[in-house]
């Protein structure tokens, strides 16, 4: 059985999604990209700028589940550009200082609203 995550204080969907899934011992979180959580609206500014607002967005998403970023097991980060790798990682690697998890990084052609990168992650509630 599933249960819906959802919280105010991240940006609600802009499809037929869910914020988050937790199935079992597993939260499924949805990509997060650089939309502030009152407006809806895509954050202007560099990718960096983008990567706080990306990472707050999985922070609150978590925090609705009950978890941090200590449960995450898994991220995948999508980029429009793979130069931007290094800022990206400098901003990601502020959140998973010890026992970082597992990931993937692409190189995709485009993001919604524009955006420069997206990330998702699935944690575990143990």
């Amino acid at each position: 059985m599933k249960k819906v995550i959802h919280t105010d204080h991240a940006p609600a969907a802009i499809g037929p999604y869910s914020q988050a899934i937790e199935a079992g011992p597993f939260v499924f979180c949805s990509g997060q990209i650089a939309l502030s959580a009152d407006k809806n609206a895509a954050i202007p500014g560099d990718v960096k700028s983008q990567t706080v607002q990306v990472m707050k967005n999985i922070e609150a998403v978590l925090g609705g589940a009950g978890l941090k970023f200590d449960h995450v097991v898994k991220t995948t980060i999508f980029l429009t550009d793979m130069a931007d790798f290094a800022t990206v990682n400098e901003v990601y690697g502020e959140h998973f200082k010890q026992n970082p998890p597992a990931r993937s990084t692409v190189a995709v052609a485009g993001l919604p609203r524009g955006v420069k990168v997206e990330i998702e992650v699935l944690a575990h509630k143990g």
